[in-house]
């Protein structure tokens, strides 16, 4: 979908119409910074900007920040261009999490039927609460309400026939409002936008549409289905034509659970040593199996991802010949396949660990093994976990390993764990004689 700075912005006017509007899209707004001003009030007015190093991506910016052009996914020495004298804070994803679980507490008061997305965001299906809570408008009210009062927080909502909609809806009245498109206005809503809030259409599929002349989504509702064909190809097509007309038949998914947990990190100063990637892919290792472990996870694959000073990137995964939610077993994979891509004199800016194909872990059976060949140490699970319990009650820096020590304690955010939503299920990856399938991942 195109990104929500880039969609013209509506004033969110109610004028009581929301026929056939069971979908609601409920989108915090600048969580991260929010939080982070809640924290601190006297930063209340200033530009801030949650981020990671200089060489590190924005992953918020309040909305006195957004005014001088700073937005999520940018760099952020740009963003420190545009606003130099922004106010820029290392990302606590432990403080969001905690506030996005009262979030996703107040959606569940509404209906059962919520799917977040991320951290600020979740779809919601009000087609079954109309009895109880009233009409799908006044639900969103509510839950704007309630959120502002219990949390100190403000969010905008879109309420429409479908998601895609009702994601667009959000993202046109913010900050702070809610938008209804009812469906009989939902092609009046659509067409003016550019073709590029198109769910699907990036940076080349829209330079293909660009060359045909659309450039609204209006253009592209006109655009005879053979044209658009030969220009995107038959999926794509089919797919962008569906939406321009407000078709959109995807359900709201309350079981949907993650598909990856990953971390990763933009180096200061570019690594040019293995001793020093491995002291990262530790860290990140313990970032990431500390997270599948919270969640009650198993992972039956592990990835890395190397970026080089060129911007040229590399990943890596294996799938393992069991489950596992081992720090030690995740690093060791990672350093395993770190030492596969055989590097003469890297220069590398930015380290990444990623678990995926999860499973819960009480669905899974641990196969033990005895490791009578001593390649293998023994499961590390019971230490981790009472390292897991330590870090709740007494901080994050207070059990390191050893090689850590000295280091600063990263607290991630857009640029540390992070979580990809999937459906449930999983993958099936052929085994290697070394136990494992080693691929690229993008």
């Amino acid at each position: 979908m195109g990104r929500s700075h880039d969609l013209p912005r509506s004033a969110g006017v109610y004028d009581g119409d929301d026929t056939g509007c069971s979908m609601l899209h409920v989108d915090m707004d600048a969580f991260f910074a929010s939080v982070e001003i809640q924290r601190r009030p006297e930063l209340r007015g200033r530009p801030v900007v949650v981020g990671g190093s200089v060489r590190g991506v924005v992953a918020a910016a309040s909305y006195e920040a957004r005014r001088y052009g700073v937005h999520s996914a940018m760099s952020m020495s740009r963003a420190l261009r545009l606003c130099p004298r922004a106010v820029v804070i290392s990302p606590d994803r432990g403080a969001y999490s905690a506030v996005s679980h009262r979030v996703m507490a107040v959606l569940r008061d509404v209906t059962p039927l919520v799917e977040p997305l991320s951290l600020d965001e979740a779809f919601l299906d009000v087609s079954a609460a109309r009895r109880a809570q009233g009409r799908p408008a006044a639900i969103a009210a509510h839950i704007r309400s309630r959120v502002a009062d219990e949390l100190g927080l403000t969010c905008s909502v879109g309420v429409a026939p479908t998601k895609f909609v009702a994601k667009l809806a959000s993202a046109r009245c913010k900050p702070d409002g809610m938008l209804v498109v009812p469906a009989a206005r939902v092609l009046d809503f659509l067409h003016p936008l550019p073709v590029t809030a198109l769910w699907g259409v990036g940076e080349r599929t829209a330079e293909s549409l660009h060359r045909l002349g659309i450039r609204t989504v209006a253009d592209l509702a006109g655009t005879p289905r053979d044209a658009l064909r030969r220009a995107v190809g038959q999926a794509a097509a089919e797919h962008l034509s569906a939406l321009a007309a407000g078709v959109d038949p995807r359900q709201v998914h309350p079981d949907e659970v993650e598909k990856s947990i990953s971390a990763d990190r933009t180096l200061d100063v570019d690594l040019t040593t293995e001793a020093e990637v491995r002291r990262e892919l530790l860290a990140l290792s313990e970032e990431v199996g500390t997270r599948v472990r919270a969640r009650r996870f198993v992972s039956r694959t592990v990835g890395i991802k190397i970026r080089f000073s060129d911007f040229r990137t590399v990943t890596r995964v294996r799938t393992l010949p069991g489950w596992t939610d081992s720090t030690q077993e995740i690093y060791r994979t990672a350093v395993e396949l770190y030492r596969s891509l055989e590097l003469d004199q890297p220069e590398i800016r930015l380290v990444g660990v990623k678990c995926e194909n999860l499973s819960d872990v009480s669905t899974t059976s641990e196969q033990l093994t005895l490791d009578l060949d001593g390649e293998r140490p023994a499961t590390d699970r019971p230490a981790a976990h009472a390292v897991d319990e330590l870090r709740r009650r007494f901080g994050e820096g207070a059990v390191r390993a050893g090689s850590l020590l000295g280091t600063p304690v990263q607290r991630p955010g857009r640029e540390g764990p992070r979580v990809e939503r999937g459906p449930r299920g999983l993958s099936d990856a052929s085994r290697s004689p070394r136990g494992g399938d080693d691929s690229v991942y993008e």
